[in-house]
């Protein structure tokens, strides 16, 4: 999965334990409502953060984790992480008013590698 906006926060990397290290990243998703998506970046990923800034537009990806926890009292509690795994600049986005740039010709060009004698198992 990827998350693509601009940079809000970076945070200076967290040593949790003496094994364990992360560093965080907020980026704000660019549509209607925009959002602040908090992403980890966990050990040697943390050293990916050290060249972007804060207002950079980039995409990051990332995985989503869950992890189940039960209470000395025995309730059970649900938690989930967004963890970042690499991270990229985009290009700005296109002023407004502008017409985003056109595909290459040969992008939407007709299949040649079509095998008329393989069954069509399509459910439609």
């Amino acid at each position: 999965m990827e998350v693509t906006g601009k940079i809000k926060v970076v945070n200076p990397e967290q040593q949790v334990s003496a094994s364990f290290k992360k560093r965080e990243l907020v980026v704000t998703t660019d549509e209607q409502y925009p959002q602040h998506i908090l992403v980890e970046f966990t050990q040697d990923k943390c050293d990916l953060l050290s060249s972007y800034n804060i207002g950079e537009p980039v995409k990051v990806s990332i995985n989503i984790r869950g992890r189940e926890w039960v209470s000395p009292q025995g309730e059970t509690k649900y938690f989930n992480s967004i963890q970042g795994w690499r991270i990229e600049r985009v290009a700005a986005a296109s002023a407004p008013g502008q017409a985003p740039p056109m595909p290459a010709a040969d992008a939407f060009a007709p299949a040649t590698n079509l095998n008329e004698e393989e069954p069509d198992d399509l459910p439609f």
